[in-house]
């Protein structure tokens, strides 16, 4: 039975570092206990067709009983919200108020279309985690940075919507005509080309946020590598995710060498050091659960090598 809400779990971290392989390996085990999964990829460097073995694209595909994939690309939502800037400013001007071209990225500034691959994953993200379709959707995010920086969307676009807010004021002071032009056609317009305004938008983000922050439903997941620069940063990440709420309960250690020749004093050396820094991740985290994955002889691609990784990565 399809669920109202579907469950969320995001796998993200530094580049590189086996997040698109988690996320797929999950998504597959999702799917073999029969829940209506969809894995997304919302990193620019997709990664999922790779996984799966199959040809994704922007819409969901559907991979096998019960589990869809789709890899978002992010540049071709970038032109929605180029567009509620552009009609914005021709609105105001339609209604007498000036606005220079450096007011209209002031608008927008940090947030699209300067951040606009971030923001429609953020959009998506909305999107996906209020289908009724999904029993649950698996997030493969961006590398670290641009997942920070998605965290913050929210209150980039409350700023902007309080700039415009200052400006329907003006146009308030210019007459009930001049709100009409500068309202009315904007709504149009984006029931006309696709896009949304500003406040239908900053509804979705808020909505996002507040999936991103819910216990019951969300599960952020870090992965990592045991290597010094790789815990370094996932110390930043779950701090970040820490101040703004967002649950996170486990860490994933990818590529730990675990089976090695005891003939080979390379190997025993490198096992030692990856036994070390997961001792020392679970020091550093010790309210989370730390996982491991053991370090594949080839890429992780298709059903069958993926199985083995979802085995030992819980749904719950």
């Amino acid at each position: 039975m399809v669920t109202t809400h579907p469950a969320c779990i995001l796998y993200g971290g530094k580049g590189g570092v086996g997040k698109t392989t988690c996320a797929a390996a999950t998504g597959l085990a999702s799917a073999d206990r029969g829940r209506r999964t969809l894995v997304v990829s919302t990193d620019p460097a997709h990664s999922l067709s790779d996984a799966y073995g199959a040809e994704l694209g922007p819409e969901p595909r559907r991979l096998r009983a019960g589990l869809w994939a789709v890899e978002i690309d992010p540049e071709a939502r970038a032109g929605r919200y180029e567009r509620i800037a552009t009609a914005l400013a021709a609105d105001l001007r339609s209604a007498g108020i000036s606005l220079s071209d450096a007011e209209v990225e002031r608008i927008f500034a940090a947030g699209a279309p300067a951040g606009s691959d971030e923001l429609a994953a953020l959009d998506l993200f909305a999107e996906y985690a209020a289908d009724e379709r999904w029993d649950a959707v698996v997030f493969d995010t961006a590398p670290t940075g641009h997942t920070l920086r998605l965290f913050a969307l929210p209150e980039v676009m409350g700023l902007a919507l309080r700039t415009t807010g200052s400006l329907r004021d003006q146009a308030r002071r210019i007459g009930t005509a001049a709100r009409g032009m500068m309202f009315g056609p904007l709504a149009a317009a984006g029931r006309a080309d696709g896009t949304d305004d500003l406040e239908a938008l900053r509804d979705r983000l808020e909505g996002a946020r507040e999936v991103l922050t819910d216990s019951e439903r969300t599960a952020f997941r870090v992965v990592t590598i045991p290597e010094s620069m790789a815990i370094a940063e996932t110390e930043r990440l779950v701090a970040r995710l820490r101040a703004e709420e967002i649950p996170v309960r486990r860490i994933v250690v990818n590529r730990v060498l675990e089976a090695h020749d005891d003939d080979c004093a390379r190997c025993r050396r490198r096992a030692r050091r990856n036994e070390a820094r997961v001792a020392e991740i679970r020091r550093t985290f010790p309210e989370l659960e730390a996982l491991t994955l053991p370090e594949a002889e080839a890429d992780v691609h298709g059903v069958e090598r993926l199985t083995g990784i979802a085995d030992r990565l819980p749904l719950e």
